[in-house]
């Protein structure tokens, strides 16, 4: 069992214990669809009552941040309120919706990485689109959607532009979990070389409007198979 936490009560003591709270998520002590300490834990740790600490989690709970399921806890959803309120509206938008922001958000990213890559992340890149091939050919679905996902994600990292990688980084499991669902129909080509080892190739040659123009190609791809379902 921590230490137990003393607050400075100069303010609403349920505000502290939210920033308490969100603190050790931001910070990644407790991470991402982790069961946090149960109530009593925290109740004992904070010198809190019941009230105040659900109060305190409620608010993060709006937020995204947080999810309580009953009989068994409460788990952490999203790294910060941006990213908890991001995917709670993405949510509720059409495949097609999301993949319409991603013409935006993947043409910069692929126009800036292709500035910018050093050789180690285009190293990394290179490690990451081999395992989405060899995942695809086993037929290792969750595989191949993780190496997917990490693939764009380096890409909007090595873009340089925070912001747009924290854009990106909130769509999580929307852009490859549950909404991006043409990757289970058949006939869906999920080596495509387009947005991918093209894409690569663009970075690596510093050209940026290959890098653009690939990424363009392999979103209209998608998007034409979302409209199908």
């Amino acid at each position: 069992m921590s230490s137990t936490q003393h607050f400075s009560r100069r303010g609403p003591l349920s505000h502290e214990v939210t920033d308490w709270l969100r603190e050790r998520i931001v910070s990644g002590q407790w991470k991402r669809d982790e069961r946090i300490p149960s109530e009593f834990e925290l109740m004992e740790q904070l010198q809190v009552s019941r009230g105040t600490l659900r109060e305190a989690i409620k608010a993060l709970s709006h937020a995204g941040m947080l999810e309580v399921l009953r009989g068994d806890g409460t788990y952490v959803r999203a790294a910060n309120e941006f990213d908890g309120a991001a995917q709670q509206v993405y949510r509720e938008h059409k495949d097609t919706d999301v993949l319409q922001l991603r013409f935006a958000l993947d043409t910069q990213a692929a126009r800036l990485a292709a500035l910018r890559a050093d050789a180690g992340e285009m190293a990394k890149l290179r490690e990451l689109l081999d395992k989405r091939r060899r995942a695809w050919h086993d037929g290792d679905i969750q595989a191949w959607i993780d190496a997917d996902w990490k693939f764009h994600l380096v890409v909007a990292e090595v873009s340089g532009n925070r912001l747009l990688h924290e854009v990106y980084t909130s769509f999580n499991d929307i852009f490859h979990g549950t909404k991006m669902h043409q990757r289970l129909l058949d006939g869906f080509d999920g080596c495509l070389a387009a947005g991918h080892e093209e894409l690569l190739g663009a970075i690596e040659a510093r050209d940026e409007e290959t890098a653009a123009a690939s990424v363009l190609a392999n979103l209209e791809y998608c998007m034409s198979w979302a409209q199908r379902g």
